[in-house]
């Protein structure tokens, strides 16, 4: 399915972030789309990027100043607030978000937002710190709740950040928040690209999947991790979106291009893991598919310089265990249906069953990842898919193949519960 925005019109919320340079990137890619974009910038916003920039490449003038006279008296902030499909503020300080929390209209974007029923998308970009920080949290949650009909949180990545941080807290790329825009259009208008097809069976269903390896680092450049590729993850978010699901892929390293209309959270922990899915659970969540690989463990003691080698024959790293990210969500009240994962080297289905019922899972995909041919990394899988009335073989395929029978197993299960 090609992005299309033809005719989409787009509110481009710019605030006083070091990520203001994105900015730029993501109004150029709306604009080959087809979308009508207009900037409003705050005062800090400019000191990161010129308006000249911005009005070049929207085609439009940008919006500066809540009382401005000569916009008074053509589009005023008013007229304004009523024009646009969709909100987008990229990138969305620690600030901004608190402001807009508190209700705070002390700047042309932020009295559009209280003016305006439009839908909108924050996308965080803000040193890891502040975002971990529990006051912006707290904020974060409150927007979340007060607004869930109006508002999605789009990010943040985790990465290396422009202060040599690393952490959650990266603005996503434009390409993906262009993705996202249209993900969001299609639901909002119930698409116009596919109109004449019949909705899928997941529509007005959210998914969160997870996928990939995690790295859980022993020094700034040595870390523990496995051989996943993500490859299965990604086509479950391929399988779901292809049946109408809003799918949110939160993804550990991987070299895979993310789905196109599927919103990717980028990750690198264990532990960045864990509380990116719980944050993205309180916006909602029907289905939970734990497809990543993550590791049990983690060091107990990071190493902020490069460990040295300094003669000794042996070397111990004491570790410690981390949060077991699917047992996690399968705990919490009114859970979301909850599919787990058992990548297994021996003794399968044995252990396969075993989780579970010991994480209180609805279903479970078994395979074998000690044979090469449907390992990591590998184009095709074979697995088991396990609940507590039935046991069915899916045998060997193509990952893709697999993942529409895995999601059809899975819609098949709920409808049956909801009988």
């Amino acid at each position: 399915m090609a992005l299309c925005l033809k005719g989409t019109k787009i509110l481009l919320g710019i605030t006083g972030g070091i990520a203001a340079y994105k900015s730029a990137e993501l109004c150029r890619e709306l604009k080959k789309k087809g979308a009508d974009v207009r900037v409003v910038m705050t005062k800090g916003a400019t000191e990161f990027i010129t308006p000249l920039t911005m009005q070049a490449l929207s085609g439009n003038s940008v919006h500066l100043e809540l009382l401005d006279s000569t916009a008074e008296a053509g589009m005023g902030h008013i007229e304004l607030a009523k024009w646009p499909d969709l909100i987008v503020i990229a990138p969305a300080t620690a600030n901004f978000i608190a402001g807009y929390s508190q209700g705070l209209a002390g700047d042309l974007l932020s009295t559009l937002l209280l003016a305006s029923v439009s839908k909108v998308a924050l996308v965080p970009a803000m040193n890891q710190a502040m975002w971990l920080n529990p006051l912006t949290q707290r904020n974060v949650g409150e927007l979340s709740s007060l607004l869930q009909e109006q508002l999605v949180i789009w990010g943040p990545q985790a990465g290396e950040q422009a202060c040599g941080d690393v952490g959650p807290g990266r603005m996503l790329e434009a390409k993906e928040i262009c993705a996202n825009v249209q993900a969001q259009i299609e639901h909002l208008h119930l698409p116009l690209s596919t109109k004449d097809q019949p909705l899928g069976k997941l529509s007005g269903k959210r998914v969160i999947i997870t996928a990939g390896p995690t790295r859980e680092a022993v020094d700034p450049v040595r870390y523990i991790s496995n051989h996943s590729s993500g490859k299965m993850g990604y086509a479950l978010a391929d399988a779901c979106r292809d049946q109408g699901a809003e799918v949110l892929l939160i993804s550990g390293p991987c070299q895979l291009d993310c789905p196109e209309s599927v919103e990717r959270i980028n990750v690198i922990s264990a532990l960045d893991m864990h509380k990116m899915v719980m944050t993205q659970l309180g916006q909602g969540c029907d289905i939970f598919i734990a497809s990543a690989a993550v590791a049990d463990y983690r060091p107990l003691h990071f190493a902020d310089k490069k460990i040295k080698k300094i003669g000794q024959a042996d070397m111990n790293i004491a570790l410690c265990q981390n949060p077991d990210i699917v047992a996690s969500v399968a705990s919490i009240q009114n859970k979301p249906f909850t599919v787990g994962f058992a990548a297994e080297t021996n003794d399968l289905l044995q252990y396969a069953k075993g989780k579970l019922q010991k994480k209180n899972l609805d279903m479970i995909i078994a395979n074998d990842v000690s044979n090469p041919a449907i390992g990591f990394n590998s184009e095709q899988n074979e697995v088991y898919v396990i609940t507590e009335s039935e046991q069915i073989k899916l045998d060997q395929q193509s990952k893709s193949k697999l993942s529409n029978k895995i999601v059809n197993l899975i819609i098949q299960h709920i409808n049956n519960t909801c009988q």
